[in-house]
């Protein structure tokens, strides 16, 4: 059984459910409108005939509220909209011919039959032009029998009339009056519904748009462009290999002892200072952050093919600008932490890891290179490769080469960046490289 507050609360909303669309919550709002219209102006009739002295029987307006009513209980405890649509359409055609019949003739009725009309009105609002005509054809079928039967009793019709002509005129008007204005409304309130549902649906749509562009802003967070783009069109496994990148390694000197005496609260200000500081920077240089690990952060030039032929100098300009935002801004490194840096440039790998949680992520010799001479650094210093230098001696100052033992590498010589040159040639890419 179904509780009283649940019931009032289908019947306020017209029976229409959270996942119905808008094109049925329009068509159930119709139809309960209508039949509030219906069922109310028979009553309104039936007094205002007896305000004209004409003592006519109340039984057929009755029996219509109460078929109406019964029909709509039925239709809010049950969701049985079909059933609800298809009873009140046959109403909105049968009551009218029945009340024009019990009446007389068209004259005396005051053309009574012609409030069918809004059956098939209804029709095209809730089922559909197609599905409209019958209840049109059926509304001409029954104008056709009562003029057969006004044709029939036009003999008695004359001499007995049960309705004087002057109230039969008066309600003609009214009729005619009344049904065009109904048609109007239901018309008026349909396009008014579909409006609101129309307007809802671009607020909604809006609303989509602005989380889809958040979701694509957090996927832009950790993918590359291109690799988002990608992922999106095909979903597949994405995996590149690339035979020229450069890529950089930071890592902040001390920081375990650092971070032993702070707060994690204290650790992560001071990271995120620093790391959102880099991020800056390798928008600026139009490089692209691959990740941090712990303490350490990595990116990398040569993935996109809009980074243009002289992506290892950006990387080098960018490793400058962090050296020297660390050692004169306050803001960001109030603690004055410094970093070590270690550029590679050669072959690698790249790719999506995993199905959750994804990253993309760099492998191969050079990203082993440009980690490990990270590591083997010196507080402020920046250390590259014999590729990189190679590719950067003409625009960079260099310390001269240090030899170093790399795991897995043996002896490997490393140079200490500097800076730019004051004067310094064109830049040029990767085939100006000479031995």
């Amino acid at each position: 059984m179904m509780h009283p507050h649940t019931f009032l609360a289908r019947l306020r909303n017209a029976g229409v459910e959270p996942g119905d669309s808008n094109d049925l919550r329009i068509r159930k709002s119709i139809m309960v409108f209508a039949m509030g219209l219906m069922t109310a102006a028979p009553m309104f009739w039936l007094a205002l005939y007896w305000l004209l002295g004409l003592k006519l029987s109340a039984t057929l307006p009755v029996a219509l509220q109460l078929v109406s009513v019964v029909t709509l209980v039925i239709y809010i405890m049950t969701g049985g909209f079909r059933f609800f649509q298809y009873a009140q359409l046959g109403l909105f055609l049968f009551f009218p011919f029945i009340v024009q019949l019990s009446m007389g003739s068209f004259v005396s009725a005051s053309g009574a039959v012609l409030w069918g009309i809004l059956a098939p009105i209804v029709a095209v609002l809730v089922l559909g032009p197609r599905e409209s005509t019958p209840w049109f054809a059926a509304h001409v079928v029954m104008l056709a029998i009562c003029g057969f039967v006004d044709f029939q009793l036009v003999g008695a019709a004359a001499t007995i009339p049960r309705v004087p002509p002057g109230v039969s005129g008066v309600f003609f008007v009214l009729n005619f009056a009344t049904i065009s204005s109904i048609a109007y409304f239901l018309l008026h309130y349909a396009t008014r519904q579909k409006q609101l549902y129309q307007t809802e649906f671009e607020q909604t749509h809006r609303l989509l748009q602005i989380e889809q562009e958040k979701s694509e802003r957090l996927l832009l967070n950790i993918l590359p462009g291109p690799i988002a783009k990608r992922l999106k069109q095909e979903g597949d496994t994405i995996v590149d290999g690339f035979a020229d990148v450069t890529v950089m390694f930071a890592d902040i000197v001390n920081f375990t002892s650092i971070a032993e005496g702070l707060s994690p609260k204290q650790v992560f200000s001071m990271l995120n200072k620093v790391f959102s500081g880099f991020d800056e920077l390798a928008e600026k240089h139009q490089l692209e952050k691959i990740k941090t690990i712990g303490d350490a952060y990595m990116v990398a030039g040569g993935l996109n093919s809009d980074d243009g032929p002289d992506y290892t100098e950006k990387i080098a300009d960018m490793a400058v600008d962090m050296r020297a935002m660390l050692a004169n801004d306050p803001a960001i490194n109030d603690m004055g932490l410094q970093i070590r840096v270690g550029i590679g440039t050669g072959p690698i790998v790249a790719g999506v890891v995993g199905k959750k949680k994804f990253i993309y992520d760099l492998w191969g010799d050079t990203v082993n290179i440009a980690s490990r001479i990270t590591a083997e650094g010196t507080p402020g210093v920046i250390q590259v490769d014999a590729t990189t230098y190679r590719r950067l001696r003409d625009r960079y100052d260099f310390d001269l080469p240090q030899n170093i033992q790399l795991r897995g590498k043996g002896d490997t010589d490393v140079y200490r960046l500097i800076g730019r040159k004051s004067t310094a040639p064109e830049a040029t890419g990767p085939s100006s490289e000479t031995t």
